[in-house]
């Protein structure tokens, strides 16, 4: 997993009408918790947001008032209407201490059911996982090259070493399904097989008795 540091500035005062001060100077009041102490702190947004909207996932740095803190975002807050980032949970990564956090999928490959005309399903954008930060990937890979239309893959078929999955392991994370389309081309060459093979044989038959007759004839 990718480490990113951030600089963030201890707040003074801890409540609504300074973290509406905050959000005016376009910073993002922020917690991190999970050691000996909750620190409360501010982010500037600018900053923060490029790793905020990214399907990625980091382990950041954060330098607060001379002090480091190694943790992993936890929770965000978004603005109801404008969907900006309003507030940012953080917890604290402690050397032995498992965590939980969401991990992406990636899906790479070419899947055979899609290039036939089938519908790629992708139910799982992240799935939950458990261990210590220092052994997580940056994504959970699935290839997806073998898929026909109907198969799937499922959380049984992901391995992250060092990692709980958790999750069903007979939950589907990505699916190959039959459109519409594709079953209509299939019948329509089916039914195209059929055809031709029915107009030859008639074509070659007719075209027998025709020779017949023609010999039987020269020959009365």
């Amino acid at each position: 997993m990718k480490t990113v540091s951030l600089s963030g500035s201890p707040r003074e005062n801890v409540g609504k009408k300074d973290a509406a001060h905050l959000r005016a100077e376009k910073r993002v009041p922020a917690v991190v918790y999970g050691g000996d102490d909750q620190t409360h702190f501010s982010l500037e947004l600018m900053e923060f947001s490029k790793y905020v909207y990214t399907a990625d996932v980091y382990r950041f740095e954060l330098e607060i008032g001379g002090k480091k803190v190694e943790a992993i975002l936890k929770d965000l807050q978004f603005h109801p209407v404008s969907d900006r980032i309003i507030h940012a949970d953080f917890l604290e990564v402690i050397e032995g201490k498992p965590v939980k956090m969401e991990l992406p999928v990636r899906i790479t490959g070419s899947s055979i059911g899609v290039r036939n005309g089938g519908r790629l399903a992708v139910l799982f954008r992240r799935i939950k996982i458990a261990g210590m930060p220092k052994d997580f990937p940056e994504f959970a890979e699935l290839d997806i090259t073998k898929l026909r239309i109907g198969m799937a893959l499922r959380i049984k078929d992901i391995t992250i070493p060092g990692a709980t999955i958790l999750h069903n392991p007979d939950s589907v994370v990505v699916a190959v399904k039959r459109a519409r389309g594709a079953m209509e081309d299939e019948e329509e060459d089916e039914e195209g097989e059929e055809g031709e093979e029915g107009e030859g044989g008639e074509g070659e038959g007719a075209e027998g008795d025709k020779s017949s007759e023609g010999e039987a004839e020269k020959k009365d």
